[in-house]
Protein backbone atom coordinates (compact mmCIF):
# COMPACT_ATOMS: atom_id res chain seq x y z
CA UNK A 1 0.00 0.00 0.00
CA UNK A 2 1.42 3.18 -0.93
CA UNK A 3 1.93 6.09 1.77
CA UNK A 4 0.75 9.19 0.11
CA UNK A 5 -2.55 8.70 -1.02
CA UNK A 6 -5.45 11.13 -1.89
CA UNK A 7 -9.09 10.66 -2.95
CA UNK A 8 -10.94 11.82 -4.81
CA UNK A 9 -14.06 10.94 -4.58
CA UNK A 10 -17.24 12.11 -7.02
CA UNK A 11 -21.15 12.40 -5.75
CA UNK A 12 -22.20 15.26 -8.00
CA UNK A 13 -24.32 13.28 -10.03
CA UNK A 14 -28.68 13.52 -10.14
CA UNK A 15 -30.99 10.53 -9.88
CA UNK A 16 -32.34 11.08 -13.23
CA UNK A 17 -32.58 7.65 -14.42
CA UNK A 18 -33.69 6.42 -10.53
CA UNK A 19 -36.53 9.66 -11.44
CA UNK A 20 -35.51 10.42 -7.58
CA UNK A 21 -35.81 14.27 -6.39
CA UNK A 22 -33.10 12.75 -3.10
CA UNK A 23 -29.59 13.51 -4.31
CA UNK A 24 -28.18 9.38 -5.82
CA UNK A 25 -25.70 8.97 -3.23
CA UNK A 26 -28.13 9.12 -0.12
CA UNK A 27 -30.18 6.38 -1.41
CA UNK A 28 -29.93 3.83 1.16
CA UNK A 29 -28.74 -0.16 1.44
CA UNK A 30 -29.58 -1.49 4.30
CA UNK A 31 -30.67 1.52 6.04
CA UNK A 32 -27.53 3.64 5.22
CA UNK A 33 -26.91 6.20 2.33
CA UNK A 34 -24.59 4.61 -0.01
CA UNK A 35 -21.95 7.13 0.02
CA UNK A 36 -21.15 6.28 3.55
CA UNK A 37 -20.25 2.51 2.04
CA UNK A 38 -17.38 3.99 -0.15
CA UNK A 39 -16.44 6.88 2.97
CA UNK A 40 -15.89 3.59 4.90
CA UNK A 41 -13.55 2.03 2.48
CA UNK A 42 -11.89 5.64 2.51
CA UNK A 43 -11.14 5.64 5.93
CA UNK A 44 -9.34 1.60 5.84
CA UNK A 45 -7.15 2.86 3.00
CA UNK A 46 -5.85 5.61 5.43
CA UNK A 47 -5.60 8.53 2.95
CA UNK A 48 -3.80 11.60 3.56
CA UNK A 49 -6.44 13.49 1.81
CA UNK A 50 -10.10 13.06 0.98
CA UNK A 51 -11.96 15.71 -1.26
CA UNK A 52 -15.52 15.02 -2.07
CA UNK A 53 -17.31 16.42 -5.58
CA UNK A 54 -20.76 17.51 -5.00
CA UNK A 55 -22.86 18.98 -7.08
CA UNK A 56 -26.65 18.31 -7.14
CA UNK A 57 -27.96 19.18 -4.07
CA UNK A 58 -24.43 19.35 -2.39
CA UNK A 59 -26.02 20.51 0.92
CA UNK A 60 -28.10 17.47 1.54
CA UNK A 61 -24.98 15.54 0.76
CA UNK A 62 -22.40 17.61 3.13
CA UNK A 63 -24.88 16.57 5.72
CA UNK A 64 -24.04 13.25 5.42
CA UNK A 65 -20.15 13.47 5.51
CA UNK A 66 -17.75 13.04 8.02
CA UNK A 67 -15.42 16.00 9.64
CA UNK A 68 -12.19 16.12 8.09
CA UNK A 69 -13.48 15.75 4.61
CA UNK A 70 -12.56 18.39 2.53
CA UNK A 71 -15.83 19.36 -0.18
CA UNK A 72 -15.52 20.35 -3.65
CA UNK A 73 -18.45 21.58 -5.49
CA UNK A 74 -18.72 21.38 -9.55
CA UNK A 75 -21.24 24.70 -9.86
CA UNK A 76 -21.98 22.89 -13.84
CA UNK A 77 -22.12 19.10 -14.26
CA UNK A 78 -19.89 19.27 -17.11
CA UNK A 79 -18.65 15.63 -17.22
CA UNK A 80 -16.00 13.59 -15.00
CA UNK A 81 -12.56 15.12 -15.83
CA UNK A 82 -14.74 18.67 -14.73
CA UNK A 83 -15.39 17.06 -11.62
CA UNK A 84 -11.82 15.58 -10.88
CA UNK A 85 -10.05 18.94 -12.01
CA UNK A 86 -12.76 20.74 -9.45
CA UNK A 87 -11.26 17.87 -6.82
CA UNK A 88 -7.64 18.00 -7.58
CA UNK A 89 -7.97 22.21 -7.04
CA UNK A 90 -8.41 21.49 -3.07
CA UNK A 91 -5.64 19.05 -2.97
CA UNK A 92 -3.13 21.70 -2.43
CA UNK A 93 0.48 20.82 -2.17
CA UNK A 94 -0.38 16.99 -2.08
CA UNK A 95 2.13 15.40 -4.41
CA UNK A 96 1.70 11.27 -4.57
CA UNK A 97 -1.09 8.83 -6.02
CA UNK A 98 -4.27 9.93 -6.67
CA UNK A 99 -7.22 7.71 -6.12
CA UNK A 100 -10.47 8.29 -8.21
CA UNK A 101 -13.41 7.04 -6.52
CA UNK A 102 -17.69 6.99 -6.89
CA UNK A 103 -20.38 7.86 -4.14
CA UNK A 104 -22.42 5.41 -6.07
CA UNK A 105 -20.26 2.15 -5.73
CA UNK A 106 -20.94 0.84 -2.49
CA UNK A 107 -20.02 -2.32 -2.94
CA UNK A 108 -16.22 -1.43 -3.45
CA UNK A 109 -13.81 -3.42 -1.12
CA UNK A 110 -10.47 -2.86 0.27
CA UNK A 111 -8.85 -6.01 -0.83
CA UNK A 112 -9.82 -5.20 -4.67
CA UNK A 113 -8.82 -1.37 -3.93
CA UNK A 114 -5.30 -2.08 -2.11
CA UNK A 115 -4.60 -4.49 -4.87
CA UNK A 116 -5.04 -1.92 -7.38
CA UNK A 117 -2.74 1.04 -5.65
CA UNK A 118 -0.21 -1.85 -5.02
CA UNK A 119 -0.35 -2.69 -8.81
CA UNK A 120 -0.04 1.29 -9.65
CA UNK A 121 2.88 2.35 -7.28
CA UNK A 122 5.09 -1.06 -7.19
CA UNK A 123 4.98 -0.34 -11.17
CA UNK A 124 5.44 3.24 -11.38
CA UNK A 125 2.72 4.06 -13.92
CA UNK A 126 1.52 7.19 -14.71
CA UNK A 127 -2.48 5.40 -14.28
CA UNK A 128 -3.85 2.29 -13.60
CA UNK A 129 -8.03 1.02 -14.37
CA UNK A 130 -9.86 -1.26 -12.42
CA UNK A 131 -11.52 -3.36 -15.48
CA UNK A 132 -14.20 -6.01 -15.58
CA UNK A 133 -14.74 -8.86 -18.08
CA UNK A 134 -18.65 -8.47 -18.59
CA UNK A 135 -20.59 -11.39 -20.81
CA UNK A 136 -23.76 -8.19 -21.29
CA UNK A 137 -21.07 -4.77 -21.45
CA UNK A 138 -23.66 -2.83 -22.88
CA UNK A 139 -23.34 0.64 -21.17
CA UNK A 140 -20.37 0.76 -19.99
CA UNK A 141 -17.06 1.86 -21.43
CA UNK A 142 -14.74 -0.29 -23.45
CA UNK A 143 -11.16 -0.42 -22.62
CA UNK A 144 -8.90 -0.64 -25.78
CA UNK A 145 -6.07 -2.26 -26.14
CA UNK A 146 -2.83 -1.77 -28.48
CA UNK A 147 -0.93 -5.10 -30.65
CA UNK A 148 1.04 -5.79 -27.51
CA UNK A 149 -2.29 -5.89 -25.83
CA UNK A 150 -1.22 -2.24 -23.39
CA UNK A 151 -3.76 -0.52 -22.24
CA UNK A 152 -4.09 3.11 -24.71
CA UNK A 153 -7.64 4.37 -24.56
CA UNK A 154 -11.22 4.00 -23.38
CA UNK A 155 -14.73 4.30 -25.83
CA UNK A 156 -17.74 5.34 -23.94
CA UNK A 157 -20.76 2.90 -25.14
CA UNK A 158 -22.54 5.03 -26.87
CA UNK A 159 -19.45 6.53 -29.21
CA UNK A 160 -18.25 2.87 -29.69
CA UNK A 161 -18.03 1.34 -33.20
CA UNK A 162 -19.76 -1.85 -33.94
CA UNK A 163 -16.29 -3.94 -33.75
CA UNK A 164 -15.92 -2.10 -30.04
CA UNK A 165 -19.14 -2.39 -28.80
CA UNK A 166 -17.62 -6.31 -28.81
CA UNK A 167 -15.49 -6.04 -26.80
CA UNK A 168 -15.70 -7.74 -23.00
CA UNK A 169 -13.38 -5.30 -20.85
CA UNK A 170 -15.43 -2.84 -19.43
CA UNK A 171 -13.88 0.10 -17.50
CA UNK A 172 -15.58 0.34 -13.72
CA UNK A 173 -14.22 4.03 -13.66
CA UNK A 174 -12.42 3.30 -10.80
CA UNK A 175 -8.61 4.67 -11.49
CA UNK A 176 -5.41 6.44 -9.66
CA UNK A 177 -2.89 8.58 -11.19
CA UNK A 178 0.08 10.05 -10.39
CA UNK A 179 -0.99 13.25 -9.91
CA UNK A 180 1.48 15.36 -12.04
CA UNK A 181 0.40 13.12 -14.94
CA UNK A 182 -3.16 13.51 -13.89
CA UNK A 183 -2.79 17.70 -13.88
CA UNK A 184 -0.98 17.26 -17.24
CA UNK A 185 -3.76 15.07 -18.95
CA UNK A 186 -6.83 17.12 -17.30
CA UNK A 187 -5.61 20.21 -18.79
CA UNK A 188 -5.58 19.18 -22.54
CA UNK A 189 -9.31 17.32 -22.22
CA UNK A 190 -11.82 18.35 -24.62
CA UNK A 191 -15.39 18.79 -24.65
CA UNK A 192 -17.58 16.06 -26.15
CA UNK A 193 -19.30 17.29 -29.13
CA UNK A 194 -22.48 16.24 -28.23
CA UNK A 195 -23.30 16.58 -24.61
CA UNK A 196 -20.28 19.44 -24.29
CA UNK A 197 -18.92 17.23 -21.16
CA UNK A 198 -15.26 16.45 -20.12
CA UNK A 199 -14.89 12.69 -20.26
CA UNK A 200 -12.40 11.41 -17.17
CA UNK A 201 -11.65 8.68 -19.64
CA UNK A 202 -10.03 10.65 -22.47
CA UNK A 203 -6.75 10.66 -20.07
CA UNK A 204 -6.15 7.75 -20.61
CA UNK A 205 -5.63 8.14 -24.43
CA UNK A 206 -3.84 11.20 -23.57
CA UNK A 207 -1.59 9.80 -21.12
CA UNK A 208 -0.84 6.92 -23.53
CA UNK A 209 0.17 9.00 -26.88
CA UNK A 210 2.32 11.05 -24.47
CA UNK A 211 3.87 7.56 -24.25
CA UNK A 212 2.92 7.81 -20.47
CA UNK A 213 2.83 4.54 -18.42
CA UNK A 214 -1.20 2.97 -18.61
CA UNK A 215 -2.07 -0.57 -17.34
CA UNK A 216 -4.65 -2.12 -15.38
CA UNK A 217 -5.97 -4.73 -13.45
CA UNK A 218 -9.47 -6.67 -13.63
CA UNK A 219 -11.55 -7.28 -10.56
CA UNK A 220 -12.08 -10.49 -9.49
CA UNK A 221 -15.83 -9.47 -9.23
CA UNK A 222 -17.35 -7.48 -11.48
CA UNK A 223 -20.48 -6.50 -9.12
CA UNK A 224 -18.32 -5.00 -6.59
CA UNK A 225 -17.37 -2.41 -9.21
CA UNK A 226 -21.01 -1.82 -10.36
CA UNK A 227 -22.39 1.74 -10.10
CA UNK A 228 -26.07 2.60 -9.15
CA UNK A 229 -27.96 4.16 -11.71
CA UNK A 230 -31.25 2.97 -11.85
CA UNK A 231 -34.11 1.22 -8.97
CA UNK A 232 -33.22 -1.73 -10.19
CA UNK A 233 -29.23 -1.75 -9.53
CA UNK A 234 -30.31 -0.24 -6.56
CA UNK A 235 -31.93 -3.51 -5.48
CA UNK A 236 -29.30 -5.76 -6.59
CA UNK A 237 -26.72 -4.09 -4.44
CA UNK A 238 -29.43 -4.16 -1.87
CA UNK A 239 -28.89 -7.69 -1.78
CA UNK A 240 -25.11 -7.75 -2.23
CA UNK A 241 -24.99 -5.86 1.42
CA UNK A 242 -27.88 -7.80 2.73
CA UNK A 243 -25.70 -11.08 1.69
CA UNK A 244 -22.52 -9.87 3.02
CA UNK A 245 -24.09 -8.70 6.24
CA UNK A 246 -26.25 -11.87 6.93
CA UNK A 247 -22.47 -13.86 6.34
CA UNK A 248 -20.86 -11.59 8.81
CA UNK A 249 -23.83 -12.28 11.47
CA UNK A 250 -23.47 -15.96 11.06
CA UNK A 251 -19.56 -16.31 11.18
CA UNK A 252 -19.74 -14.50 14.56
CA UNK A 253 -22.11 -17.34 15.88
CA UNK A 254 -26.07 -16.35 15.17
CA UNK A 255 -28.30 -18.90 13.29
CA UNK A 256 -30.18 -17.42 10.33
CA UNK A 257 -32.36 -20.30 9.10
CA UNK A 258 -32.89 -18.82 5.93
CA UNK A 259 -30.49 -15.90 4.97
CA UNK A 260 -32.32 -15.37 1.69
CA UNK A 261 -35.72 -14.58 3.78
CA UNK A 262 -33.94 -12.78 6.39
CA UNK A 263 -33.35 -8.12 6.41
CA UNK A 264 -30.52 -7.38 8.48
CA UNK A 265 -29.92 -4.07 8.81
CA UNK A 266 -25.88 -2.86 8.77
CA UNK A 267 -25.70 -1.31 12.15
CA UNK A 268 -27.54 -4.17 14.05
CA UNK A 269 -26.10 -5.94 16.73
CA UNK A 270 -26.98 -9.73 17.98
CA UNK A 271 -25.45 -11.89 20.60
CA UNK A 272 -24.06 -15.58 19.81
CA UNK A 273 -26.28 -18.38 19.86
CA UNK A 274 -29.39 -16.01 18.75
CA UNK A 275 -31.64 -17.62 15.97
CA UNK A 276 -33.06 -15.24 13.54
CA UNK A 277 -36.05 -17.46 11.87
CA UNK A 278 -37.22 -16.53 8.26
CA UNK A 279 -38.69 -13.44 6.76
CA UNK A 280 -37.57 -11.59 9.82
CA UNK A 281 -36.65 -7.70 9.60
CA UNK A 282 -34.34 -6.14 11.98
CA UNK A 283 -34.19 -2.49 11.08
CA UNK A 284 -31.14 0.15 12.14
CA UNK A 285 -30.09 0.36 15.76
CA UNK A 286 -31.57 -2.95 16.92
CA UNK A 287 -29.29 -4.71 19.51
CA UNK A 288 -30.41 -8.37 20.19
CA UNK A 289 -28.66 -10.33 23.05
CA UNK A 290 -27.43 -13.90 23.39
CA UNK A 291 -29.92 -17.00 22.85
CA UNK A 292 -32.73 -15.06 21.76
CA UNK A 293 -35.00 -16.22 19.32
CA UNK A 294 -36.43 -14.10 17.07
CA UNK A 295 -39.69 -14.69 14.23
CA UNK A 296 -40.21 -16.49 11.65
CA UNK A 297 -42.46 -12.76 10.47
CA UNK A 298 -41.16 -10.20 13.46
CA UNK A 299 -40.42 -7.22 12.17
CA UNK A 300 -37.88 -5.27 14.71
CA UNK A 301 -37.90 -1.44 14.22
CA UNK A 302 -35.29 1.18 15.47
CA UNK A 303 -34.40 1.63 19.00
CA UNK A 304 -35.28 -2.07 20.23
CA UNK A 305 -33.23 -3.50 22.83
CA UNK A 306 -34.13 -7.20 23.94
CA UNK A 307 -31.66 -8.43 26.43
CA UNK A 308 -30.63 -12.32 26.44
CA UNK A 309 -33.18 -15.22 26.35
CA UNK A 310 -35.83 -12.86 24.88
CA UNK A 311 -38.19 -14.93 22.27
CA UNK A 312 -40.36 -12.58 19.88
CA UNK A 313 -42.34 -14.28 17.68
CA UNK A 314 -44.69 -14.73 14.99
CA UNK A 315 -46.13 -11.84 13.90
CA UNK A 316 -44.61 -9.47 16.85
CA UNK A 317 -43.41 -5.96 16.20
CA UNK A 318 -41.29 -3.94 18.23
CA UNK A 319 -40.44 -0.56 18.12
CA UNK A 320 -38.34 1.27 20.39
CA UNK A 321 -38.54 -0.72 22.99
CA UNK A 322 -36.38 -2.06 25.94
CA UNK A 323 -37.30 -5.70 26.52
CA UNK A 324 -35.26 -7.94 29.68
CA UNK A 325 -33.89 -10.68 30.30
CA UNK A 326 -36.54 -14.38 29.78
CA UNK A 327 -39.02 -12.41 28.50
CA UNK A 328 -41.81 -13.81 25.56
CA UNK A 329 -44.12 -12.36 23.65
CA UNK A 330 -45.16 -15.10 21.01
CA UNK A 331 -47.78 -14.21 18.77
CA UNK A 332 -49.14 -11.07 17.37
CA UNK A 333 -48.35 -8.27 19.56
CA UNK A 334 -47.07 -5.04 18.95
CA UNK A 335 -44.62 -3.55 21.76
CA UNK A 336 -43.99 0.04 21.08
CA UNK A 337 -42.33 2.36 23.14
CA UNK A 338 -41.62 0.11 26.14
CA UNK A 339 -39.70 -1.16 28.96
CA UNK A 340 -40.13 -4.25 29.73
CA UNK A 341 -38.44 -6.49 32.99
CA UNK A 342 -37.58 -9.83 33.12
CA UNK A 343 -39.05 -12.92 32.80
CA UNK A 344 -42.70 -11.21 31.61
CA UNK A 345 -45.64 -13.21 29.47
CA UNK A 346 -46.65 -11.01 26.68
CA UNK A 347 -50.10 -12.72 25.56
CA UNK A 348 -51.04 -13.25 21.85
CA UNK A 349 -52.65 -10.10 20.67
CA UNK A 350 -51.38 -7.85 22.70
CA UNK A 351 -51.15 -4.09 21.38
CA UNK A 352 -49.14 -0.92 23.49
CA UNK A 353 -51.74 2.04 22.50
CA UNK A 354 -48.23 4.42 22.31
CA UNK A 355 -50.00 6.96 20.53
CA UNK A 356 -52.49 9.52 21.67
CA UNK A 357 -52.78 11.87 18.38
CA UNK A 358 -50.15 14.62 19.73
CA UNK A 359 -47.72 12.66 21.54
CA UNK A 360 -45.80 8.74 21.66
CA UNK A 361 -46.41 7.77 25.33
CA UNK A 362 -44.07 4.82 27.48
CA UNK A 363 -45.41 1.69 28.67
CA UNK A 364 -43.42 -0.03 31.77
CA UNK A 365 -44.23 -3.41 32.77
CA UNK A 366 -42.49 -4.75 35.95
CA UNK A 367 -40.11 -8.34 36.10
CA UNK A 368 -42.84 -11.59 36.12
CA UNK A 369 -45.78 -9.77 35.06
CA UNK A 370 -48.57 -11.50 33.07
CA UNK A 371 -50.14 -9.71 30.49
CA UNK A 372 -52.98 -11.56 29.16
CA UNK A 373 -53.79 -12.05 25.47
CA UNK A 374 -55.84 -9.52 23.56
CA UNK A 375 -54.66 -7.06 26.09
CA UNK A 376 -54.48 -3.45 25.08
CA UNK A 377 -52.65 -0.96 27.31
CA UNK A 378 -53.43 2.72 27.07
CA UNK A 379 -50.23 4.81 27.59
CA UNK A 380 -48.59 6.40 29.48
CA UNK A 381 -48.79 3.34 32.23
CA UNK A 382 -47.10 1.37 34.41
CA UNK A 383 -47.58 -2.23 35.29
CA UNK A 384 -46.10 -3.54 38.47
CA UNK A 385 -44.16 -6.82 39.18
CA UNK A 386 -45.71 -9.47 39.11
CA UNK A 387 -49.35 -8.68 38.79
CA UNK A 388 -51.59 -9.86 35.43
CA UNK A 389 -53.89 -8.72 33.44
CA UNK A 390 -56.87 -11.08 32.21
CA UNK A 391 -57.45 -11.61 28.67
CA UNK A 392 -58.92 -8.84 26.67
CA UNK A 393 -58.24 -6.57 29.56
CA UNK A 394 -58.42 -2.71 28.12
CA UNK A 395 -55.99 -1.08 30.65
CA UNK A 396 -55.84 2.54 30.93
CA UNK A 397 -54.65 3.20 34.68
CA UNK A 398 -51.21 2.10 36.56
CA UNK A 399 -51.62 -1.39 38.14
CA UNK A 400 -49.86 -1.95 41.30
CA UNK A 401 -47.17 -4.64 41.78
CA UNK A 402 -48.65 -8.33 42.54
CA UNK A 403 -52.29 -6.91 41.04
CA UNK A 404 -54.71 -8.64 38.71
CA UNK A 405 -56.81 -6.53 37.08
CA UNK A 406 -59.94 -7.53 34.40
CA UNK A 407 -62.40 -5.96 31.98
CA UNK A 408 -62.99 -2.96 29.90
CA UNK A 409 -61.76 -0.80 31.21
CA UNK A 410 -59.64 -2.64 33.78
CA UNK A 411 -60.57 -3.07 37.11
CA UNK A 412 -59.79 -4.55 40.19
CA UNK A 413 -59.70 -8.26 40.85
CA UNK A 414 -57.40 -9.50 43.38
CA UNK A 415 -53.89 -8.75 45.03
CA UNK A 416 -51.29 -11.68 45.58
Amino acid sequence: MPKKIAVILLAAGKSTRMKSAVPKVLHTLCGRPMIHYVLDLVKKLKAAKTVVVLGHKHEEVRKELPAGVTVAVQKKLLGTADAVKAGLSRLGPFAGTVLILYGDTPLLTYETTSRLLKYHTENNLDATLLTAESAKPEGYGRILRDSYAGVCGIVEDKDADDAQKDIKEINTGIMCFNKKSLARALRRVKPNNRKKEYYLTDCIGLLYKDEGLVDAIKTKNTDEAMGINSRVELAKAIAHVRQRINERFMKEGVTLIDPASTFISFDAKIGPDTTIYPFTVIETNVTIGARCLVGPFAHLREGVRLQDEVLVGNFVEMARARVGTKTWAKHFCYVGDSQIGERVNIGAGTVTANFDGKNKNQTRIGSDAFIGSDSILVAPLRIGKKATTGAGTVVTRNVSDKTTVVGVPARFLRRG
